[in-house]
């Protein structure tokens, strides 16, 4: 239990051991252990009783022991034994206090140490193999082959490129040659550094369940699967959405061009949810993130890392296009220019897919009215168009296009041909199928005193969002969940701040993609066309 509320906070109850660990200032090294505040003995008491109650359902024999002799007769180490059996079972989870400053959070790390699963607390990992495609079940054990998992890519300053790798089974070692699982590739691993904080520690090895940051991998990314050579296996990877927020951004000089384009590159391999990209028509670069403060931060590190002043545009929503209705098109290219000439001509039924499941192509053709070596061109035409937007230029989503008829000529007919009939045919048959625009949609959760309740769901509604649940907690806190577009989010963080003289506090999320109002969309293909 945590002892104090916000500000002044300054320690927690323990409530296995019944004492009390408290610290004065921030910069304490060390937590004072005393007795329980008098004013919150009587609600740790009971607090402790419903924890014990919950821990010997553990185990019949402790359940025996404390119906027959009481609470007192169950030990300390009795009651983490139980408890630690029952968070790793999944049946229960335990909750801690404080406020993530100082040494409290020794705290948190003996809990971690008592009662979080060890990797061999948890089932062996299970992997695929590159070639067949079979199931490889690969344990906890330093005997068995190497398998680890890289997760996180940083740059140092001093030694380059760290990849943090996650060993799951057999040993790693420096110098020694390992398979890039995803690429195919053998790579040769240069150091293996243990971290703490930005200080570097220089290891031969690492086994099973440890984690090390390594040098010298160069094609390997986040969610890479590194293993040995001779026992190749491919772990999940990590999927990462669609970042739904870009800006433009710009060097304040020349001198700068060149090492924004290294520092953004860099920032890009260590962020998966972070993309750069040139717009092909303004020649502005563009970044893309997860919100407004990722972007913004994005903005610092190029400032700090690598000494880059950087103007930046305006916020934009990446908005998206799909289908509502169903929709058959032709698409005839023909072309005479004295020589030979181009021929090709299909019709395409275009269809709304199920949601999340993106393009979808469906071959239909029958007899040879379009010839084998041209239906491939003619998915192409079509994924190119519906990536580049039918009607505001932005992806359109979960489509389905059947390629059911057509008609060739034995000389003109060609792949580009084939390829520009695709286009033609998508551009006329999503104008038909009744697009609409898809917004970004967030989830929310605020968290407001109950004063700034009715504010703070006024604003709320005013931006389009709807509220999902509300649900009331202790001293007065009020935790607000609901779904709220996206494009009426920016500047969110500081507003809230603002009517609620600093005590509200929010996070978002991407929950998906809903349709926009048809007035609020018109007004963004008009504003799109204008450019």
């Amino acid at each position: 239990m945590p002892i104090g509320f916000e500000k002044d906070i300054c320690g927690v109850v323990d409530l296995l051991e019944m004492k009390a660990y408290t610290y004065k200032d921030y910069a304490d090294h060390e937590l004072t252990v005393g007795d329980i505040p008098a004013d919150m003995l009587e609600k740790a008491k009971n607090y402790r009783s419903m924890l014990v109650e919950e821990a010997v359902q553990a185990d019949e024999a402790l359940m025996e022991k404390f119906f027959n002799e009481g609470e007192e007769a169950i030990t300390v180490d009795e009651l983490k034994s139980a408890l630690r059996k029952r968070v790793i079972d999944g049946q229960f989870f335990l909750v801690t206090g404080g406020d993530g400053r100082g040494v409290v959070v020794e705290k948190v790390l003996d809990l971690i140490t008592d009662f979080l699963p060890s990797p061999v607390d948890i089932p062996a990992i299970l992997g695929k193999s590159p070639k067949t495609g079979e199931d490889i079940v690969r344990h906890s054990d330093e005997s068995e082959p190497l398998t680890a998992l890289a997760f996180k890519i940083a740059t140092d300053p001093f030694v380059g490129k760290l990849i943090f790798i996650r060993v799951y089974s057999g040993k790693l070692k420096s110098g020694s040659y390992v398979l890039n699982a995803t690429t195919g590739n053998k790579e040769r691993v240069g150091r293996l550094v243990r971290m703490f904080a930005d200080k570097r520690e220089d290891i031969d090895e690492i086994g099973a369940g440890d984690i090390a940051a390594v040098v010298g991998l160069k094609d390997t990314t986040t969610g890479t699967t590194i293993c040995d050579p001779a026992h190749p296996i491919h772990l999940e990877s990590i999927e990462f959405p669609d970042p739904p927020v870009s800006i433009a951004v710009e060097p304040k000089s020349k001198a700068d061009q060149e090492k924004m384009a290294i520092g953004l590159g860099k920032l890009a391999e260590e962020d998966p949810t972070f993309r750069v990209h040139t717009d092909e028509e303004s020649g502005q670069t563009i970044i893309s993130g997860m919100g407004e403060l990722h972007l913004d931060i994005i903005i610092d590190r190029l400032k700090r890392e690598f000494n880059v002043e950087a103007n930046t545009g305006e916020p934009q929503v990446a908005y998206r296009e799909t289908i509502r209705g169903t929709a058959e098109a032709q698409g005839k290219h023909i072309k005479q220019s004295g020589g030979r000439g181009q021929y090709g001509d299909v019709w395409v039924k275009f269809e709304p897919n199920e949601a999340g499941k993106g393009f979808e192509f469906i071959d239909q053709i029958k007899g040879g009215v379009v010839p084998l070596e041209y239906r491939k061109p003619v998915m192409e035409g079509i994924k190119e168009t519906l990536d580049g937007g039918v009607i505001a230029g932005y992806p359109v989503l979960d489509v389905k296009a059947t390629l059911y008829d057509g008609s060739y000529h034995d000389v003109d007919s060609s792949e580009l041909a084939f390829h520009l009939a695709g286009v033609l045919a998508t551009r006329e048959g999503i104008k038909k199928a009744t697009p609409v625009l898809l917004e970004p949609v967030m989830k929310i959760e605020i968290t407001t005193p109950e004063d700034f309740m009715g504010d703070v769901i006024g604003d709320l509604n005013s931006r389009r969002g709807r509220i999902d649940n509300m649900e009331d907690r202790e001293n007065g806190i009020t935790v607000i969940t609901g779904f709220v577009p996206l494009a009426t989010m920016f500047g969110y963080t500081s507003d809230l701040r603002g009517m609620s003289q600093g005590r509200a506090a929010s996070t978002m999320e991407l929950n998906g993609y809903e349709e926009v109002p048809p007035n609020i969309a018109q007004e963004i293909i008009e504003k799109r066309n204008a450019k």
